[in-house]
């Protein structure tokens, strides 16, 4: 068989996305026709920018879904095909067997994997990873900074000074103490895990308490069901068989997550949270000068009331922005421990590891490293395009 040429090439990997496709068209479609009642994400429509962002974000959202579920990948990412070590795009496969994809499409790395499976299913180490890392992260920083905001005095300075000692650390180094082998082998990442992990919770319990304070009856059987259902999962999180945290029987462990995610993602959550929280207690020291909550004062709310249903829903404009972009600096984060080979597994198809593993020989052959790095490039610069539209609407409120 014959090499294919770059259109046809381009071809079959637009047939290998039709699922993607239809899902956007989709997505488009259903969200246009009701965005009058789709509040912030429904205006984001009549911003040309934040719509060509959110199409690059849910167009790799699609991808890491539909590529976890077979239906774009060609070869198994970890496959390694004899013959196809660094061969061009477009290379036809020796001795194909029935069903078997013909071709790799963008060629094979130094160790003979498909590069084209491999970006695809890379998009969904970061699809899962970064958006909840980053949600992690903010229920750290609402949960302490608001408080930290609407108080002030003594708790306000030592939890400022625990954000600033967190932020004097440079990232990248931060990063390394926290991933090499030595501290993973204490479990200081599980113990870590354990304690940042539960703040969802906290929020949550918080959240339903303080609305609901006035329904006994509703709020005790609301907070037991929910609440119960949480600490469940925060066990089936923290628990690990073999590490300093094994909590929960193999039975009841709802999960069973890498040691290696794990690292990255409570590594995540430490060094975003400290950012969080500065933003999140300027804006309840701002917001709490406001005339609706003197209002609530007056009517005599309590303090947690006020400040997650008068000032935080009116702070949501600045931190959905700031969500979108740190989803951005976060993949960043991923494909730069990925590049510099912690955290993930080795043969991890996250697209830093990707991108390193192919720089080796980028002299010689470009196609194992500049698929990932387009991909993360793409991902990244929609993300920031989408947090530039929601910005744009955000303020015209």
């Amino acid at each position: 068989m014959e090499p294919l040429t770059w259109a046809e090439i381009l071809g079959r990997m637009f047939w290998q996305f039709m699922p993607v496709w239809i899902a956007l068209i989709v997505l488009f479609a259903v969200s246009a026709a009701f965005k009058r009642k789709l509040g912030l994400y429904g205006k984001l429509y009549d911003s040309p920018i934040g719509l060509i962002g959110f199409g690059l974000v849910m167009f790799w959202v699609f991808t890491g879904i539909f590529g976890a579920m077979d239906l774009i990948i060609t070869h198994d990412p970890l496959a390694q095909v004899s013959g196809m070590k660094n061969k061009v795009p477009g290379t036809p496969m020796r001795g194909a067997e029935d069903g078997e994809y013909m071709y790799y499409l963008l060629g094979g790395d130094n160790l003979a994997r498909d590069v084209f499976s491999r970006m695809v299913d890379g998009a969904w180490v970061v699809v899962q990873i970064a958006p909840l890392a980053t949600l992690f992260a903010f229920m750290v920083g609402i949960t302490l900074g608001l408080p930290a905001g609407y108080y002030g005095g003594k708790l306000d300075t030592l939890l400022s000074f625990l954000a600033n000692l967190i932020l004097a650390f440079p990232v990248i180094l931060l990063f390394y103490l926290l991933v090499t082998p030595e501290i993973v082998a204490t479990g200081v990442p599980n113990y870590m895990a354990t304690v940042l992990f539960v703040f969802p919770i906290i929020f949550v319990g918080v959240l339903l308490n303080s609305r609901y304070y006035t329904q006994p009856k509703f709020r005790t059987p609301l907070l037991i069901g929910v609440l119960g259902v949480m600490i469940w999962v925060y066990l089936s999180l923290i628990s690990e068989v073999g590490s300093k945290v094994h909590v929960l029987p193999g039975i009841l462990d709802l999960f069973d997550i890498p040691g290696g995610i794990l690292v990255v993602f409570v590594s995540v959550v430490f060094v975003n949270s400290p950012t969080v929280f500065r933003i999140v207690r300027g804006l309840a020291m701002d917001i709490k000068t406001r005339d609706y909550v003197a209002a609530a004062q007056t009517r005599g709310e309590g303090p947690w009331y006020i400040m997650l249903w008068e000032i935080l829903p009116n702070a949501r404009g600045p931190l959905i922005v700031d969500f979108c972009l740190r989803i951005g600096y976060t993949t960043i984060l991923l494909g730069t421990l990925g590049f510099f080979g912690l955290g993930l597994p080795p043969e991890s198809p996250d697209w830093g590891s990707t991108i390193n593993e192919g720089r080796k020989l980028l002299s010689i052959y470009l196609h194992p490293a500049l698929p990932p790095a387009l991909a993360l490039l793409s991902l990244v610069l929609g993300l920031n395009l989408l947090a530039d539209g929601l910005r744009e609407e955000s303020l015209k409120d």
